[in-house]
């Protein structure tokens, strides 16, 4: 194998695939990244078994030419190294050559760096997947619909299920749903028509690679395509594949959590209750409970509080664009609340409340398709 690849694309691309590339691994092999040079281009890939990401560095793209292709061939390089290697090589292009026994060369500039390299037979193959039911989402609008569901999630293995994100689709609508039991957040999207006859339910994606998805996203309209099988999905963007396993067991029915009338509904500007809630947290923050206390004063007004023996206490009142309903007093962990309020993509959002100990829904207030369900402290 003998190719030369332009430096800054190689760079791009090792750093995608060492995303999946994990160091505490039962595999040695895995420890590698699989470099497979055919004359279309250069394929990386990386993995950790659970998540899989495949890069290839295209011969050319329109009139810039990326890779001379000297001979095809294929190797895998110990990825740490390699990685550090490449983010550091004095040129702009490198040469690399794989000779007996997959001893690599790198030269770049005055730089050559030899490295043992292994046998990528013994690498695991990916998988083959059917592409039965198969549909597509804009790459900005996927990585918005993950940063506003996979925050919630567990991070804790005592019930792996909840350590992913429940996406069902049906009726041309796909529904995202992440909890850990105390908070829940929701966000709904109507997918292309030609996925109307498509549904499915209970495909748990691990957090995990919802994060690592989300980095290797550009912000652009471009479309992704997403294949769903028994236990594995494909994302497929430009260049770019990522094969990540599902998690195993029935996510818990979540469409009863959510009230269907409130006692007590609050029209709040949300850049100016989360920067109260910050600061009325700020005392609360020494503690593992993390609480602030709100109550209705008047039907225009409400105080955020929050008390530490040992530290002080704070008062917080805000004006409310709205209230209607009871009188309220309610605890909640601040945190919580301030991670819901950071992905609401909207100015104003309305706090649906049912009673001081009933979880209550965030959400803007013209638009229900991303909702955020919170559990209250007990305290008062």
């Amino acid at each position: 194998m003998k190719v030369k690849i332009q430096l800054n694309q190689l760079i791009e691309a090792v750093q995608d695939v060492m995303k999946a590339v994990s160091s505490r691994t039962t595999i040695p092999i895995l420890t590698g990244i699989k470099m497979e040079v055919t004359y279309d281009g250069v394929h990386l890939t990386g993995s950790d078994s659970d998540i899989s990401i495949e890069r290839l560095i295209p011969t050319e793209e329109g009139d810039l030419v990326h890779i001379e292709v000297k001979q095809e061939g294929s190797v895998v390089l110990p990825a740490r190294y390699f990685s550090e290697i490449v983010k550091k090589l004095p040129n702009d292009s490198v040469e690399i050559e794989v000779g007996e026994r997959f001893e690599t060369t790198l030269r770049s500039g005055a730089s050559e760096f030899s490295l043992l390299g292994l046998d990528p037979e013994e690498y695991p193959r990916l998988p083959q997947i059917e592409e039965n039911l198969v549909f597509e989402i804009q790459s900005d609008l996927l990585k918005a619909m993950i940063r506003q569901t996979v925050f919630a999630v567990s991070t804790s293995e005592t019930r792996p299920i909840l350590t992913g994100v429940n996406w069902t689709l049906s009726d041309g609508l796909l529904n995202c749903i992440a909890t850990d039991s105390h908070r829940l957040a929701e966000r709904k999207m109507p997918i292309d028509s030609q996925a109307e006859e498509l549904s499915f339910q209970n495909v748990v994606i691990p957090g995990k690679s919802l994060n690592e998805l989300s980095k290797i996203l550009d912000e652009s309209a471009e479309k992704v395509q997403i294949v769903v099988t028994n236990n594995q999905i494909l994302f497929k963007a430009k260049n770019i594949l990522l094969f990540s396993r599902l998690l195993d067991g029935n996510y818990p029915d979540t469409s009863k959590l959510i009230p269907s009338e409130s006692k007590t509904t609050f029209v709040l500007k949300t850049k100016e209750f989360l920067q109260a809630i910050d600061r009325a947290s700020l005392l609360a923050r020494e503690g593992r409970n993390n609480v602030v206390k709100l109550a209705t004063l008047d039907n225009k007004t409400i105080e955020l509080s929050s008390n530490s023996p040992e530290i002080g206490k704070v008062f917080e009142h805000m004006i409310a664009e709205d209230i209607e309903g009871e009188e309220l007093k309610i605890s909640f962990n601040a945190k919580y609340v301030m991670e819901a309020l950071k992905v609401m993509d909207c100015s104003e959002i309305s706090i649906l409340f049912t009673g001081a100990m009933r979880p209550f829904l965030i959400q803007p207030v013209s638009d229900d398709t991303i909702r955020q369900l919170i559990l209250p402290v007990r305290t008062y």
